[in-house]
């Protein structure tokens, strides 16, 4: 019982992982073109950055995911086989995983990580978002 709660709390982060990936970057697109400064936040953008580099990187060498791998091992721990689970389990795994040759989720991996570069490029990132911040909200522009 203990090790299939980890397993779903595994399976839990990875589409958490997943979700920050992807809607990351529309968030950060349209973040830009509304003002939204904590999109610019040095942090999420090492981090969102980082997130997909990992994944391109892990497609191309052909290594497999490391939640996946943990998941994986806890459902055998557990006595249950990849798919077995409750609910949220059986549908998480449903949107996560999809039957393709590894070379399209190569290239969608990668492909994707090209358009994190590119907002990168064409938004940079901001050390000082956290003041900008600040001063936003109270008022100032930050020149004296």
């Amino acid at each position: 019982m203990f090790h299939a709660l980890l397993a779903d709390a595994v399976l839990l982060l990875h589409a958490a992982v997943v979700l920050f990936v992807v809607v990351g970057l529309p968030l950060i697109v349209a973040g830009n073109l509304r003002g939204w400064a904590w999109v610019n936040a040095m942090a999420f953008r090492i981090g969102h950055l980082a997130a997909i580099v990992v994944v391109a990187a892990q497609a191309w060498l052909g290594v497999a995911c490391p939640l996946t791998v943990l998941e994986d091992w806890l459902r055998g721990q557990a006595g249950e086989t990849r798919y077995a689970g409750g609910f949220v389990a059986h549908w998480l795994h449903r949107l996560l995983f999809y039957a393709f040759p590894d070379w399209v989720f190569t290239l969608a991996y990668t492909l994707f990580a090209l358009l994190v570069a590119a907002a990168w490029w064409r938004f940079p990132p901001r050390r000082a978002a956290r003041a900008s911040l600040r001063r936003a909200a109270t008022g100032r522009s930050g020149t004296r």
